[in-house]
């Protein structure tokens, strides 16, 4: 049996959650990361020695780093579908998983920390407006990727990519800032909202 080390309330574990309920693979998940057992502890650090949710086990295999998580599922469940066999359209799902996890997601560290979770308690003004900025320019990217090569940010059928991007763009709609107009990816987010897993994973109770 797969088991998940990490809290729900993560969007990493939830993308890792969403990419085995696209495979349809069973798994068990145990609560690690902030509020429950330390991922600092020695226990867990044997596991990822950096401290992050989530972590995979699958037998005696451990794997970290949420992206790696979703290929090496992809890749060991039959999930051509979700990670193509073909070097270019991977290569495509590979480019917004590497996108979203260097460009997309330092973009909206600060003002998601400090707006949600209210770290720190009073926001400096000036790494806000910096921090809202930057994350409606990366944002922008992706609007205009969409609406000329959509339905799917990798092309025309669902992929890893999309799992990565819709929950990062689910946060970015969630959070209280002023967002770009963005009609490409307002469709586009309708789209993931008919995929069963997008309620489990993406709902308004999970920014």
């Amino acid at each position: 049996m797969l088991k998940i080390l990490g809290r729900i309330s993560s969007i990493n574990v939830r993308k890792v959650l969403w990419c085995l309920d696209e495979l349809g693979l069973g798994y068990e998940r145990e609560d690690w990361g902030a509020g429950f057992r330390s991922a600092q502890s020695a226990e867990y650090l044997q596991w990822n020695p950096n401290g992050q949710i989530p972590v995979l086990l699958d037998g005696d295999f451990v794997l970290w780093e949420s992206n790696s998580i979703l290929c090496y599922l992809a890749n060991a469940h039959g999930g051509e579908a979700l990670y193509p066999l073909a070097p270019r359209d991977r290569a495509r799902v590979d480019q917004w998983l590497d996108w979203q996890a260097s460009e997309l997601n330092p973009a909206w560290s600060y003002p998601y920390l400090a707006l949600v979770k209210h770290q720190p308690p009073v926001p400096d003004p000036q790494r806000l407006q910096e921090g809202v900025a930057a994350w409606n320019g990366r944002v922008a990217i992706l609007e205009a990727h969409l609406a000329q090569h959509g339905p799917y940010v990798a092309g025309e059928h669902f992929s890893l990519a999309d799992i990565v991007l819709g929950l990062s763009l689910h946060r970015w709609r969630r959070t209280p800032i002023e967002r770009i107009a963005a009609p490409a990816i307002e469709a586009y987010l309708d789209r993931l909202a008919t995929r069963p897993a997008w309620a489990c994973h993406a709902s308004d109770a999970t920014p």
